[in-house]
């Protein structure tokens, strides 16, 4: 067994038993050897496996996939200081002076970061002045969408931008400021990644996409080879390691040497544009409030003919690219540049669509990396500054109407990593007893929710990888708005357990 309790004798056979097969599947039975599924059938095989697990009913999915995750920032935002509830600039920093005291003495160099704020409607502005108090000790606090990092004056001092008049950096500068920051060291960093990738496994994560702001393909080489991973990972690659990417042979779908096949090399992330909650993702209309510039409809990230160049650069050399677009505008960047370069690949979030545009989602080889549980967090954001546009947004249904492939993810820090709150997100579109769904009529069904995550009905097949879980209860027969708490009892992944209850 490794450390993490994965056996790793793939001789060995086990055979789920008395298992539900999907969500409107019958009782059977599931033989796997070899890392595979070997036998679907009505009744047990009278071959004696090594080991039988009696499901009692349970129901059997293929294993969940978040396909759009930033494990270094959730690995960390999973310590840091929520700041999710502060309902102005003035209460975040409260919350961080509160913390403080709690927490007075940092180790050398470690900043005290709070995660989750959303100022798009607050009634004050975030400004280093308010965490003057923190005087020496290094204080930053991340927006939920990871595009806004605010920082008191040491941490500016510690990123030589001390002069900086308001300490609120967006977009790229966020992005490098935060990394920077919340460096813990080579071991300590992995041992939190661990623990998350744990967590993930206890919800049934069997895949994920790493969109950390890093060094992905050496971090995941570096960590495969260590030990065995119990989620396997696709690492992308950013602009700046492209050319080593290119120099040492990579291709999207590459399995790194040394990790046991579990990590593997995924697209180019590129940006068009930044956020909704930053007011800098690329829209067609105006923010309300502005005079009607094109820097009050957003802010486009990458030039069309640039992205173009580095997405045929990259297509050249078998690398896809994952294009992150938000507004309506660019998401009409984004489905030009793959229609002009003509190569595979993914559009991530798609938040803000131009119904014109619905069609060309269509294209072959283009995946819609989205994110549900976007929706019912984002709500009084997007009515705010989307006002009269909102049938447009997170517009799921219309998307699939239209013939577009859905992957979901999680954005994870942005929301938990459990692919369960998506899935019920896009089912019920988030009401409650308080509130009713947001715009239900972009609903989608749960068959194809679960699909969307990886978990449809392909995934149960002789033949496939026994990447598996086992819920406690049928999805089909639970209620839509309970389903981000669907309790999972097992996961395999090549037909080893990463996660059992018992």
């Amino acid at each position: 067994m490794s450390e993490l309790g994965i056996a790793t004798d793939l001789d060995t056979s086990l055979l789920l038993t008395r298992v539900r097969l999907g969500p409107h599947g019958p009782i059977g039975h599931v033989e796997i050897r070899g890392g595979r599924i070997v036998s679907i059938s009505a009744s047990p095989p009278t071959d004696r496996p090594d080991e039988i697990f009696d499901a009692g009913g349970r129901t059997l999915l293929p294993g969940l996939t978040d396909a759009h995750v930033h494990l270094v920032q959730w690995a960390s935002a999973r310590r840091r200081v929520d700041l999710s509830g502060a309902a102005s600039a003035r209460e975040a920093a409260d919350l961080m002076a509160q913390a403080a005291r709690r927490a007075p003495g940092p180790g050398a160099g470690e900043a005290l970061i709070g995660f989750g704020f959303r100022d798009a409607l607050w009634p004050d502005a975030p400004h280093r002045d308010l965490l003057a108090w923190a005087q020496d000790r290094a204080v930053a606090l991340v927006s939920n969408d990871l595009h806004t990092a605010w920082l008191g004056p040491a941490a500016l001092a510690a990123l030589g931008r001390s002069g900086h008049p308001t300490g609120v950096l967006r977009e790229n500068e966020a992005l490098d400021a935060a990394a920077q920051l919340a460096s813990t060291g080579r071991a300590l960093t992995d041992a939190w990644i661990g623990d998350a990738l744990r967590a993930a496994a206890a919800r049934g994560v069997t895949r994920l996409i790493d969109f950390e702001y890093a060094d992905n393909v050496t971090d995941w080489a570096r960590r495969g080879a260590e030990e065995e991973l119990p989620v396997r990972v696709t690492c992308t690659v950013y602009p700046d390691h492209l050319e080593r990417a290119i120099a040492d042979g990579l291709r999207t779908g590459s399995v790194l040497p040394g990790t046991a096949g579990r990590v593997d090399v995924g697209p180019l992330k590129l940006f068009v544009d930044g956020s909704l909650n930053t007011r800098t993702a690329l829209c067609h209309d105006p923010y309300p409030g502005t005079g009607g510039e094109v820097p009050d409809r957003g802010v486009l990230l990458t030039p069309p003919d640039e992205l173009q160049r580095t997405m045929a650069r990259a297509a050249a050399h078998g690398l896809q690219s994952a294009v992150h677009a938000i507004g309506d505008r660019a998401n009409a960047i984004a489905l030009g540049a793959f229609e002009r370069v003509g190569c595979p690949g993914r559009i991530e979030h798609a938040q803000l669509i131009d119904p014109a545009d619905l069609p060309r989602f269509a294209r072959p080889d283009l995946v819609v990396g989205v994110q549900p549980a976007h929706a019912p967090d984002d709500r009084d954001v997007a009515d705010h500054h989307w006002g009269g546009r909102t049938h447009r947004a997170y517009p799921y249904a219309d998307l699939l109407k239209a013939g577009a492939t859905l992957e979901f993810g999680s954005d994870a820090p942005v929301t938990p990593l459990d692919p369960w709150h998506g899935v019920a997100a896009a089912v019920h579109r988030g009401g409650d007893a308080e509130r009713p769904p947001w715009h239900p009529e972009q609903r989608i069904g749960l068959d194809d929710a679960l699909l969307a995550t990886g978990a449809g009905p392909g995934g149960l097949q002789v033949g496939r990888t026994a990447d598996l879980i086992v819920t406690e209860e049928n999805p089909a027969d639970v209620a839509p708005q309970e389903l981000a708490a669907m309790p999972v009892h097992a996961t395999l992944l090549a037909g080893r357990w990463t996660h059992r209850a018992d």
